[in-house]
């Protein structure tokens, strides 16, 4: 990871290497915070707003407050104005874990785009601990906690994989661990379901939006990963990977096509549209 400029900790600006939060807080003790990674092109979030809606949505699950969008925002265009980068915000839970928030910190910082594959192989893993349509306090909301995913994508890794496809209980295919999926058959696309209670990811929204205008059909679905291995086409979305082709889901294989090809300038179109790139 490089951070590019002064890390913002409730605002005020801090060195990288001075940057922190206490030991006490369960944000580190629990995993009870979180989060939003975002997109800057030339200095310009692509839906920030969309991001910060997410954030809320995700404090108010957790019972975090915080402060006024408007505070959000700034600090948010103060990082992105180092350019091209991924601009990251963490919310901490605070000292006490009996009243949320309580001394609790907000972190802003932008980081250089990190290397990403122009294609990805993915290893269909199991993912027990996921909602698959179940509901809970937490259900949908971007919280700290993600060690399950980063277990999942160390395991595809080691196993000669970029990265996992999680596959619930039901065995229905769900997300990657920071990205979400599509896949393309014929003139459709099909994408797992909100309702399995994935991430409301704003790239993939974004991506929603921009395929019915190059001739594709959406369709939200749930569906086994024989649905996957049977299309034309499989495809990731994220803010880091943006649209990127898939390769290999476990053993089949597929080879990078003009309908993702055709999402992905759609897309590019829409982030110039927005952000004047």
């Amino acid at each position: 990871m490089s951070v590019v400029g002064p890390v913002l900790v409730d605002g005020r600006p801090v060195a990288p290497e001075e940057a922190c939060i206490g030991v006490f807080d369960v944000g580190f003790q629990r995993g009870y915070g979180c989060f939003e990674a975002m997109r800057a092109y030339g200095g310009r979030i692509f839906r920030r707003d969309e991001h910060l809606e997410r954030l809320a949505r995700s404090a108010a699950a957790l019972d975090l407050p915080l402060p006024d969008r408007a505070v959000l925002a700034d600090w948010c265009d103060r990082t992105a104005a180092a350019g091209d980068v991924v601009v990251r915000l963490f919310v901490s839970g605070g000292t006490d874990p009996h009243r949320p928030g309580t001394d609790g910190r907000i972190v802003v910082y932008a980081e250089a785009v990190p290397e990403v594959p122009d294609v990805l192989r993915l290893d269909p893993r199991p993912a027990p601990w996921h909602p698959d349509g179940t509901r809970s306090e937490l259900t949908g909301a971007k919280v700290l906690s993600y060690g399950h995913h980063l277990a999942a994508t160390l395991a595809a890794r080691r196993r000669g994989f970029d990265d996992a496809l999680l596959v619930g209980r039901s065995g229905a295919v769900l997300e990657g661990p920071t990205f979400s999926i599509g896949w393309i058959t014929g003139p459709r696309i099909s994408t797992p379901s909100l309702d399995l209670g994935i991430l409301a990811s704003i790239t993939r929204s974004a991506v929603l939006e921009v395929a019915p205008r190059v001739g594709f059909e959406v369709v939200e679905v749930v569906a086994g990963l024989e649905a996957v291995e049977d299309a034309d086409e499989v495809f990731v979305m994220s803010t880091v990977k943006e649209v990127r082709g898939v390769v290999a889901v476990g053993e089949t294989s597929f080879a990078p096509g003009p309908g993702t090809r055709r999402l992905a300038a759609a897309f590019g179109e829409l982030v110039a549209a927005e952000t004047g790139r």
